[in-house]
């Protein structure tokens, strides 16, 4: 195994060094991808890549592509770089570090299967976001006809590279917050499986939240209503795993 983290960024200059240096600890090598963010946040990642040119690369998009996008670029740019493993983690310090280990631990005992956080949320999350995180549970356990999946809306998780890319390759997935939803389906569906990993969250500590709560609540809906007709074609299979399991 050869895990890298992917850490997608727009305009979280003030909290990405303090999760940089917190990842370094672990011993992760780090892929910044700088999502077209505004020139101080940019000026900080250069920074940050220059200080630690041997565990810090930058992969810079020219324009926002919204957090899936950037996601996507990632984990296609650690693929190519040799890394078999991506841990994704969100730029704002919402997630906490020092269960790296375990998310790591977990993933080298079971190197096939997606690592997946299951947050433990504090007085910080907004209540409105909690509460609204259970319609997409809900539909996520329609769409996979199974309880698997805990959370599919955590951004803290580690991939098996290979079976995600060639995912990529062949499906278009949403580019916005309704990519972490979506590719945890999609992989599941392909037979991945899920390991869900308790994980303390709070929100944010820079404050930046980039959630439109208008655009990204009707990509998430429309993206629902797409999954539960590709899940209608696949019901067979699913129930059949279900039977086999």
């Amino acid at each position: 195994m050869k895990t890298c983290a992917v850490i997608p960024v727009y305009n979280h200059g003030e909290a990405i060094g303090a999760v940089v240096a917190a990842v370094r600890q672990h011993g992760l090598p780090c892929l910044l991808v700088d999502d077209g963010s505004e020139p101080g946040c940019a000026a900080v990642l250069d920074a940050l890549a220059a200080a630690d040119a041997a565990g810090v690369q930058l992969l810079r998009l020219p324009q926002n592509q919204g957090k899936g996008g950037a996601m996507i670029a990632g984990l296609r740019q650690a693929a190519r770089l040799g890394y078999s493993h991506a841990l994704q983690i969100d730029a704002d310090g919402q997630h906490d570090t020092g269960d790296i280990p375990a998310f790591l631990r977990l993933s080298a005992a079971q190197p096939a299967h997606l690592i997946c956080g299951c947050p433990i949320y504090d007085e910080s999350v907004p209540k409105a976001r909690l509460y609204g995180r259970y319609a997409t549970h809900i539909w996520v356990w329609i769409n996979t006809l199974s309880l698997q999946i805990r959370d599919s809306m955590c951004g803290f998780r580690i991939y098996p590279l290979a079976p995600t890319v060639a995912l990529l390759d062949a499906v278009n997935i949403g580019r916005r917050m309704d990519f972490d939803t979506e590719i945890l389906v999609r992989l599941y569906w392909r037979g991945m499986v899920i390991v869900n990993q308790p994980t303390r969250v709070c929100y944010p500590s820079d404050g930046v939240s980039h959630f439109k709560v208008w655009l990204d609540n009707a990509l998430i809906s429309r993206m629902h209503a797409r999954l539960f007709l590709g899940m209608l074609l696949r019901a067979p299979m699913l129930l059949w795993r279900k039977v086999a399991a």
